[in-house]
């Protein structure tokens, strides 16, 4: 005997068949019927996983359009810095040729980029000396700062008696203090290496006190219902949170590290750019001194473009604003 078929819930044998009928219809026009959910043809009702998926980019075109991305983010970044600074060198260039200024008293940029490479015996090594100088006092610095910071906020006491010390010290100019160093310490590299730990110690100190103290104190709060240490607190709150303004400090004294290094040869060195510069002056070698300007400059760049790397990789989660925001 044979059973009759069973129809689904909410179809009719009569709508079944008619479905049937229209089916090589909606085929040969090209239309393909609703699927449902139970896969019977016309149901109406389909789920998100049966839908047609869009077709993803290929993987070649997804990373053109994340290299064209960063392209356009960084002709924005950099794009202005750089088109004013061709347009102030090409003005630069332009009033010394028209007005026929001589070599000794403004050279042209073209004049000081010659002397770069024709003088670049001398102040090739004068530039790795001057670098050693730098980078090792601002090491130092950098220690002694942040030392100094987490010290004088874990003691209130100390704070309050050696705040007004630091502060009062940045009255005295550095200048005035190198020759005295140099005295002190003799000609060698360490009267230099102390005039740059001085001049990049107060902003390091300044902004680490500032971002220990500025810490959320209801993270503070849990921590001590959690029942940690005073250590615990500072290495697992209160210093993490301090990173982004401690660098920020860092990247403050790198611009002034150079300069540092450079009183330091003034007062009293037979190497470095800033000996190289006080030889040039007499002669009335110009474009040297131009081009050592030059070269202190890029290093107080590449300085600060390492500690804002570092700052980069060590605290992924400090907020970050372009200067075109």
């Amino acid at each position: 005997m044979r059973r009759p078929v069973s129809t689904p819930p909410g179809k009719s044998a009569a709508g079944d068949g008619a479905e049937r009928r229209t089916e090589p219809l909606l085929r040969a026009s090209g239309t393909t019927p609703p699927v449902g959910r139970c896969g019977v043809p016309g149901s109406g009702d389909q789920p998100a996983e049966a839908r047609e998926a869009p077709q993803g980019r290929p993987p070649a075109r997804e990373a053109d359009a994340a290299s064209a991305a960063r392209l356009r983010s960084a002709v924005r970044h950099y794009g202005p810095p750089a088109l004013l600074t061709l347009a102030a060198l090409g003005l630069w260039e332009l009033v010394v040729r028209l007005a026929h200024i001589p070599e000794y008293l403004l050279p042209a940029p073209s004049q000081i980029a010659a002397d770069l490479a024709a003088d670049w015996a001398v102040l090739g090594p004068a530039l790795l000396v001057t670098l050693r100088e730098v980078l090792i006092g601002f090491a130092i610095a950098a220690a002694a700062g942040v030392g100094l910071a987490v010290l004088l906020h874990l003691s209130p006491m100390a704070r309050r008696a050696v705040y007004p010390l630091l502060i009062g010290s940045q009255t005295v100019p550095i200048i005035v203090l190198a020759p005295i160093l140099v005295i002190m310490l003799g000609y060698g590299i360490a009267p230099k290496l102390v005039i740059v730990a001085l001049i990049c110690f107060f902003p390091i100190v300044v902004n680490g006190i500032d971002g220990l103290r500025s810490v959320d104190p209801e993270l503070i709060r849990m921590m001590r219902t959690l029942d940690a240490s005073r250590w615990a607190i500072l290495r697992r709150v209160e210093f993490p949170a301090a990173l982004p303004t401690i660098f920020s400090g860092l990247r403050i004294a790198a611009t002034f590290a150079a300069i540092g290094a450079v009183f330091g040869e003034w007062s009293g060195s037979s190497q470095g750019l800033g000996y190289v510069m006080l030889a040039a002056t007499p002669n009335l070698l110009t474009s040297r001194i131009f081009a050592a300007i030059v070269l202190l400059t890029a290093v107080a760049l590449a300085l600060f473009g390492v500690v804002s790397l570092l700052e980069r990789i060590f605290v992924p989660w400090a907020p970050r604003r372009s200067a075109h925001d």
